[in-house]
């Protein structure tokens, strides 16, 4: 079919999604897919992924992930008032050359949810520069229209978005770190509960593309020792530590490592090795789904924080947890994206690098607090302490803003979220 297909799910024991998109390309026979997960206020948010073996039930998770980023930051003295949770993805590999156009027609197919319902940004395989350059020649304004109309001005938000986007940190584009500074703060902050010193503390780090090479920025300047990072070519290793500043300003635009910048001591190890590799914190950074109950028994991490979405199976968190390991769950350790986007937008920090810092940092050590105390009282595991206060945060909007009913109509599989 060349038709978008729109329907939601019954339920199996996971609450459906408000809406789902199942769209196919009439050219390549590629798909596509939105999930809305939650609107509030009619308006969701969430990224737009391009992957080769994209799926439904993988939108439909990060989507539902989407909503706990959101409402775990809430604050009624914010301007900022969370929006529901949706994603998007598409089943085609960033380096097909074929991608571009296939977003393209992706984009104009879900033309109406972008203005009136869908605000998104860059995610996995995508850039934001790529992002608006197609949504410009679509004749649209921008990738977040939709929530224009909840804006009080909405010309000076843009202005102010505009000009955080411009700012530059030390040689890198302020929007590409404060998501791995949220990473890297969340991570200290476990260090900080468990009594391990950040000196003494190595990091390992899968991905070095925006959020795994922040992360490793942050991570190195608090004072730990990032001793392994690992690309789609491979992992890089050295006891002594990486030059990560190095790394970090020679990478390629997707997170490729510049192999002559390696410096003295480093060595090359196979794609996986990062999995194993002595550290205290260790950041899949990368991909989803790639801790499993099998290969978490290689790790040696006192702490996972989970800088990508879904990296960690439910049963490989269970062998984790069990074991003492504390896994910091995506939708706490990888928020300060989201947020930052809506703090600037809305008007409670300005076109800043200073003030974004402080921001993220302050939000990210309260929120990761919070979950392993909680954790720790409760007994359960961090996301486990994580989505209860999740659930007290949603009541607070339904009884501020009121609730949209989750539509269930006929079709498709729930696997449902982690």
């Amino acid at each position: 079919m060349t038709a978008s297909t729109l329907s939601t799910l019954p339920s199996t024991g996971a609450a459906a999604p408000h809406l789902q998109v199942i769209w196919t390309d009439p050219v390549t026979g590629r798909q596509g897919f939105v999930v809305v997960d939650r609107l509030v206020r009619g308006v969701a948010s969430g990224g737009l992924r391009m992957r080769e073996g994209c799926t439904l039930d993988e939108v439909r998770g990060l989507a539902a992930g989407m909503t706990r980023k959101e409402a775990l930051h809430y604050d009624p003295a914010n301007r900022y008032v969370p929006l529901g949770g949706a994603k998007g993805g598409i089943d085609v590999s960033p380096h097909d050359p074929e991608a571009r156009a296939v977003l393209g027609r992706f984009l104009e197919a879900v033309r109406y949810l972008l203005r009136h319902h869908w605000t998104t940004g860059e995610d996995l395989g995508l850039r934001q520069d790529t992002l608006d350059e197609v949504i410009t020649e679509l004749g649209m304004d921008s990738s977040i229209e939709a929530i224009y109309p909840l804006l009080d001005d909405a010309a000076r938000a843009r202005r102010r978005l505009a000009d955080a986007f411009a700012l530059d940190v030390d040689g890198v584009a302020l929007p590409e770190l404060v998501g791995g500074l949220g990473v890297a703060e969340s991570a200290l902050t476990a260090l900080d509960h468990l009594g391990v010193p950040h000196g003494s503390a190595r990091a390992v780090v899968q991905g070095f593309g925006s959020m795994g090479g922040a992360t490793a920025r942050y991570l190195a300047r608090a004072g730990v020792r990032v001793v392994g990072l690992a690309d789609a070519h491979g992992t890089i290793v050295n006891p002594d530590g990486l030059d990560v500043e190095r790394l970090l300003l020679t990478r390629d635009p997707l997170g490729g490592i510049d192999r002559t910048q390696l410096g003295e001591g480093a060595t090359e190890a196979p794609g996986d090795a990062w999995l194993g590799l002595d550290c205290e914190i260790l950041v899949p950074a990368a991909v989803s789904y790639c801790i499993d109950a099998d290969n978490q028994s290689r790790i040696r991490a006192r702490v996972v924080a989970e800088a990508a979405n879904m990296p960690t199976l439910a049963d490989a968190e269970a062998a984790l947890h069990a074991r003492g390991v504390l896994v910091l769950p995506d939708f706490v350790a990888n928020s300060a994206t989201n947020a930052w986007w809506w703090w600037t937008l809305f008007g409670d920090i300005e076109a800043d690098a200073e003030q974004a810092a402080a921001k993220v940092r302050t939000s990210m050590r309260r929120l990761t607090t919070d979950m392993l105390e909680a954790s720790e009282r409760l007994g359960v595991t961090p996301r486990r302490a994580a989505l209860d206060a999740v659930g007290d945060r949603l009541a607070e909007i339904d009884a501020r803003f009121g609730r949209v009913p989750r539509q269930r109509l006929e079709g498709g599989d729930d696997a449902g979220a982690q």
